[in-house]
């Protein structure tokens, strides 16, 4: 196997009591959404059940497939649904239906009267993606009380567009206009993203929704998830398939990229944006071979990538490491001017994942 993503299942256990030791008493809602964040759906969800509070899908797709796969844990849908044959689906298979929207709430007014639901009722304080504004907070509060015996439970929760940015007042202005909407309601609260839970321990609420921390990132760009007492849950792997001898002046792949300021010994890796590595990391972002870091070199094809060892020891068939504990994500994205969060979701499904 020349490629694979191999995947730690102490790793993702271990993340996550860490989260619960910093974010003590509180409930854990594990975010397994755009298949755990590249790191396979159905195994995660596996590796967390009863370990985890309840789990968290984007989709009703992604949560049918954890039904089917035999996982009971609970589950919230956190864009909610769209129409009642997806609602008739969410009560069949007993998910949480986060609620954001007047005609979400206009579905479960027309719903079979004998189904309850359980239901997050989410408040735009100020990301302005999802939820109700201050003015139509109390109103849908109201609406689905009316409910009546089909409300089997409501919560309330709201998202941070800041916490990764500690500095920035838009999260205590997020936090001012929370606890306005909150005040004199009883229900449950979430609000802590991974950013949140180590950075605002006064927002973490009763339930916590750790994502990219689960999987041993930061979420903060000056840090590594190591930093924070998290374990990188993937190793994407690759193998050395071939090696080359470059004179100088000579180039290195499509478009001519990169040319070679020395007579150069390049190596050939089994991995490329068909497997989810973006195109656009330049020459120099970094790459393990054979336990030494080198450059990467050239632009990256959809099945390969080059890299410069000259005056390294390797030959084909050699180990190579794109990420993982060693070569933290977060160092690849910096040099791939993007976030840990897409080079991980990113990882394709050709790419085989080893849950170990």
């Amino acid at each position: 196997m020349l490629l694979r993503a191999e995947v730690s299942s102490a790793a993702l256990r271990g993340n996550l009591a860490r989260i619960r030791a910093a974010a003590p008493g509180r409930r854990v809602l594990a975010v397994v959404k755009a298949n755990a964040y590249g790191h396979g759906l159905v195994p995660v969800a596996r590796c967390l059940e009863g370990a985890a509070d309840a789990l968290a899908v984007a989709r009703l797709e992604e949560a049918l497939a954890l039904r089917g796969a035999g996982i009971r844990a609970p589950i919230v849908l956190l864009e909610g649904v769209f129409d009642a044959p997806a609602l008739a689906e969410a009560a069949r298979h007993e998910l949480e239906l986060v609620v954001h929207d007047e005609a979400q709430i206009a579905l479960l007014e027309a719903a079979d009267p004998a189904q309850a639901y359980s239901v997050w009722l989410k408040a735009d304080t100020g990301m302005n993606r999802l939820g109700f504004r201050a003015a139509a907070f109390g109103a849908a509060c109201q609406r689905l009380r009316a409910l009546g015996p089909r409300l089997a439970r409501l919560r309330l929760m709201t998202h941070f567009a800041s916490a990764d940015r500690p500095d920035s007042p838009q999260t205590e202005e997020q936090l001012r206009r929370f606890a306005a909407l909150r005040q004199g309601r009883p229900e449950e609260v979430s609000l802590a993203n991974s950013a949140a839970i180590f950075s605002r321990p006064d927002a973490q609420g009763d339930w916590v929704r750790p994502g990219l921390a689960l999987y041993g990132a930061s979420p903060f760009a000056d840090r590594d998830g190591q930093s924070l007492g998290l374990t990188p849950a993937m190793r994407l792997a690759s193998t050395v398939i071939a090696l080359r001898e470059v004179p100088r002046g000579e180039t290195v792949g499509y478009a001519a990229r990169w040319r070679a300021g020395r007579d150069s010994r390049i190596a050939i890796v089994a991995a490329g944006y068909g497997d989810g590595l973006l195109r656009s990391l330049p020459s120099g972002a970094p790459v393990r071979v054979a336990g030494h870091e080198v450059p990467l070199v050239g632009t990256v094809s959809m099945d390969m990538i080059a890299v410069d060892v000259t005056g390294t020891p390797v030959k084909t068939g050699d180990p190579v490491l794109l990420w993982g504990p060693e070569l933290p994500v977060e160092r690849v994205a910096t040099a791939a001017g993007t976030i840990a969060w897409e080079l991980l979701c990113a990882v394709s499904q050709r790419v085989p994942r080893i849950m170990r």
